[in-house]
Order: C-alpha cells, then sequence, then structure tokens
C-alpha cells in the first residue's frame, strides 16, 4: 500500500524552538551591531519621518485637552488676579476713606478743646450713637449718661455755637433736642447792640425763629445771635445763629426773625456738653417768679 504524503498547505516546517533560537540570535546580533555601528540608524529616522504623522494623530486628542486644561487654568487664574485686584482696590479705598473721616474727627476734637479754653464751663465729649428717624423731632443720642455726669437741661455746643439740650438720660445714654426743634428756647441777645431776645426752633428745616418782637426792634439781616446768659442754662456768649431776614407786621405791631444756626450737627460726631448746674438754675428761675410783680 503506498503512503500518501502530506499536503503542501500542512506540511510543517522547523520546530518553533529552532526558530525561536534563530529569531533571538538575529535579533541580538543587530543590537551588537547597532550598537557599534549604527547600521539600522537611517532605517530608524526613515521610520520615524513616516510615522510621525501618525503619532501626532494619535496624540492630537491628548494635546488638545491640554491645551483646553491650560486655557481654563489660565482663565480661573486671571478671574482669580481680578477678583484679588478689586478686593485690594475696595479695602484701600476703605482705608483710605476711614484716615480722611479720623483726620477729620482729630481735627473737630482739636477744634472742640480750643472752645473748652474758651468757655468757663466743665465739659463731658459726647459721641453721636444714632439719630432718632422722626420728622416732627430733631434729636440726637449720646454715648454718655448720668454716669457721666449729664443730666436734662444742659447745653450741647459744638465749635460753631449751640447745638442743642439734653432732654432725657439713661445711665449710658442721653438725648439731646437741636436748636432747631420746636419744644426747644434759648435765651439770646443781639450781639450787635444787645437787644435781649427768645429764639424758638421752626417748622421750617434747618432755622430758628425770633418771635414777638416789637415791630421796631433794631433787629436787622446779618446780625450774630448769641446766648444771653438769662435762666442760667446756656452760658453768655455762645453763638446761636445768623439773622437771615426780618418779617415786620405793621398792623399787628409785631416782627418775627428767620435765623440760620451756626451750629452743623449733621456734620460731627463728636460734641461738648456743658456741665452746668442744673438743679440751681431751675430753682434760683422759680425764686425769680415767685419774688416778680404781682
Amino acid at each position: 500500500m503506498q503512503r500518501q504524503g502530506s499536503p503542501p498547505l500542512f506540511r510543517r516546517g522547523p520546530p518553533v524552538e529552532i526558530r525561536l533560537a534563530v529569531m533571538v540570535a538575529l535579533s541580538l546580533a543587530l543590537l551588537i551591531l547597532d550598537s557599534q555601528f549604527h547600521l539600522l540608524e537611517p532605517l530608524r529616522r526613515t521610520l520615524s519621518v513616516g510615522l510621525y504623522p501618525f503619532q501626532r494623530t494619535v496624540m492630537a486628542p491628548r494635546d488638545l485637552t491640554r491645551q483646553v486644561n491650560e486655557w481654563i487654568d489660565a482663565a480661573n487664574h486671571n478671574r482669580n488676579e481680578n477678583e484679588a485686584l478689586q478686593r485690594q482696590r475696595i479695602e484701600l479705598s476703605q482705608v483710605t476713606t476711614h484716615a480722611a473721616q479720623l483726620a477729620a474727627e482729630n481735627a473737630q476734637l482739636r477744634r472742640l478743646l480750643g472752645v473748652t479754653d474758651t468757655v468757663d464751663q466743665a465739659a463731658v465729649v459726647v459721641e453721636v450713637m444714632y439719630e432718632p428717624a422722626n420728622s416732627f423731632q430733631q434729636r440726637l443720642v449720646f454715648n454718655k449718661g448720668s454716669r457721666s455726669g449729664l443730666a436734662p437741661g444742659m447745653p450741647v455746643i459744638d465749635e460753631g455755637g449751640v447745638v442743642g439740650q439734653i432732654v432725657r438720660v439713661t445711665p449710658q445714654a442721653a438725648e439731646a433736642a437741636l436748636v432747631t426743634d420746636e419744644r426747644v428756647s434759648v435765651p439770646v441777645q443781639v450781639l450787635r447792640n444787645g437787644l435781649r431776645l427768645i429764639a424758638f426752633g421752626s417748622n421750617s428745616p434747618g432755622r430758628i425763629e425770633v418771635r414777638f418782637l416789637a415791630a421796631n426792634a433794631d433787629i436787622q439781616e446779618g446780625d450774630t445771635v448769641v446766648t444771653s446768659g438769662v435762666g442760667g442754662l446756656f452760658p453768655a456768649g455762645l453763638p446761636v445763629a445768623k439773622v437771615l431776614k426780618v418779617e415786620r407786621d405793621t398792623a399787628s405791631g409785631f416782627a418775627r426773625a428767620i435765623c440760620e444756626p451756626l451750629a452743623h450737627p449733621e456734620r460731627h460726631r463728636h460734641f461738648l456738653v456743658l456741665q452746668v448746674d442744673v438743679a440751681r438754675a431751675e430753682s434760683e428761675l422759680q425764686e425769680a417768679e415767685s419774688d416778680g410783680p404781682k
């Protein structure tokens, strides 16, 4: 019987072990030759040039992602820097404003100290805590009260003149009515001729009225009105107001003077409260009224 040969398609070559040994020997030979004589360098360069477009194509998503991340990081960094600069600008503006405010307050306190040299009366420096929201009453609330020696009736002044009068106190605070308040009256006199008058708060905002004047009273526009010292609460000679106009009614025989206060409480935070003897002034006034004509 004749033995059939294997088909060429399934004919087996050298064993796998021999082929592996040959490939390893060839690889080692190429490595040695390349390391010593750089025989494969031209081939390597050619392959690198040919593979470069494929490498760039493969690495394109990574590079795009990296660029996007870098752009986002740069945008965030710029935004953070802008926010920091904006915050720093605001803080510097606040510091500048605060320094200017402190300088203005120091200047005003120095002027108040100058007022104490001209007024022969003990005084307490007070600071405004708040201004009550009341359109019918013009008041200020200070940070000191009866524990600091304040009492109702004591006058409040600044470097411009009379500001108002204490009307209510607690141990830690005091409330003052401004001279423009309708409930406040101040004995005054015209500085030019000594004419004694009474100044009252006005219905007009920021104005003082001198009422019940004789039609021929010697008071003129531009006159300065100061405290007369009558009554004992307001020391004599404190500036109060400047006459803006005089309204004379010949039919009734009376006149009225509209005045502008010389003090500006809306511009300052610190004031002086003169510690006059309120009880003594009230007792003297009561004695004068009882000893008056009957």
